[in-house]
């Protein structure tokens, strides 16, 4: 069942980008987070996106919020794609999808592409925003709009 609205965000770890194990408590309880799911590593608009959170970055620093990306990729493609577009945020590595599962992250409408779901966690681990849109850039918006309001 997806995450929705009022729920708690659930304990997980992935690899991120410097292949170690992050922890989801190492945020819940300390500060608010954007966590994002996406579906590929230097594609066109998962490019625009991840590119939209780091030229707003400080935005979100400002509001002491972390971004998180997340995609199916490996960790040496996240290393790549992290270099190649100076992406000061980390990704995580979501290889046998378990992460997806665990937020209930849809697929496309064909059932074909992964799907792109943003989440905006309060510093409680409490979900104020589950933004679900193919479309990239507007993520960072929506996600700037609910931070500003909590």
């Amino acid at each position: 069942m997806a995450l929705q609205v009022g729920d708690k965000i659930p304990n997980f770890s992935a690899i991120d980008t410097n292949a170690n194990v992050f922890e989801s408590d190492t945020v819940v309880g300390k500060k608010a987070f954007v966590i994002y799911f996406y579906p590929k590593d230097d594609t066109r608009v998962c490019t625009e996106q991840a590119c939209s959170f780091r030229d707003q970055y400080e935005d979100f620093k400002a509001l002491d919020t972390e971004v998180i990306g997340v995609s199916s990729d490996s960790v040496k493609s996240h290393q790549k794609f992290t270099n190649q577009y100076k992406l000061p945020f980390i990704l995580l590595s979501d290889v046998d999808k378990k992460l997806r599962k665990l937020f209930g992250v849809p697929n496309d409408l064909f059932g074909l592409i992964p799907g792109r779901v943003t989440y905006v966690v309060d510093k409680n681990g409490v979900i104020q925003l589950v933004f679900n849109s193919m479309s990239g850039k507007i993520h960072i918006k929506k996600a700037l709009e609910i931070l500003k309001r909590t």
